[in-house]
């Protein structure tokens, strides 16, 4: 169509504008590979070793460097040792003050009482114990003896008095096992002085001590055991 007085004109129909990005998304950007850096055409030099350096600046910097390296390593690893031998000390130290109290005249009176029943009692019923008798009848002899120690026919002693001795060294050993289960007292120091005494005094009074768990006292003299089973396999106790 012709205009009048004008030349004949065709215009472009505007583009369309691209749909706005939806609510909550992020538009998605045209991938490019123009951030990639270009490898490099040289050749990564070699750094030279101080130690074969012909300088000797150089060389007294390398050794120097190395000798400081040394020096902070011992360093630490002595003083690892000395920390490790000052908690030691105060270990043996803590044994050795249960080793004061354990001669006290209280603990040596309780000692006595023990010994002395045990022994009346093992004299009592010796002809029942075969001469060679074997590790699981031995273990019932003593558990029956303990028990009978614990009553008032199991010796000359009152039993009120006796119990007190007891208790006391109940008491003692039991506070042993948690100082070396703590590790607040040297194993190797209470072991050379208590181990023997305290394995004795449990294969006598184990049978007790599971009576007494069974009447209520769930964990009565369990320390003990804990401390006499270290480094053995577990055994229950003969009935």
């Amino acid at each position: 169509m012709k205009r009048p007085g004008g030349k004949t004109t065709q215009q472009m129909a505007p583009a369309p504008a691209p749909p706005p990005a939806a609510a909550g998304k992020a538009a998605t950007l045209a991938e490019t590979t123009e951030g990639f850096p270009w490898p490099s055409s040289h050749e990564i030099k070699k750094e030279a070793n101080p130690f074969t350096d012909r300088d000797w600046r150089m060389l007294a910097y390398a050794w120097s460097g190395l000798l400081v390296r040394l020096a902070i390593i011992f360093t630490l690893m002595f003083s690892i040792y000395q920390f490790l031998a000052n908690q030691e000390q105060k270990r043996v130290e803590q044994t050795m003050a249960l080793v004061e109290l354990w001669e006290t005249r209280d603990y040596q009176q309780a000692q006595r009482a023990l010994k002395d029943r045990l022994a009346a009692l093992n004299a009592k019923y010796d002809k029942l114990l075969s001469a060679n008798p074997t590790p699981t009848e031995e273990q019932v002899f003593r558990q029956r003896i303990g028990i009978e120690a614990m009553t008032a026919e199991g010796g000359d002693m009152p039993l009120a008095d006796f119990s007190d001795h007891f208790d006391r060294i109940v008491y003692f050993l039991n506070r042993l096992s948690f100082c070396v289960e703590g590790k607040l007292c040297s194993q190797k120091v209470a072991d050379a002085y208590f181990r023997d005494y305290a394995v004795s005094f449990w294969s006598y009074f184990a049978g007790y001590a599971d009576k007494q768990r069974k009447a209520g006292s769930s964990t009565f003299a369990l320390p003990i055991e804990t401390y006499v089973r270290l480094g053995q396999p577990p055994s229950a106790p003969a009935q």
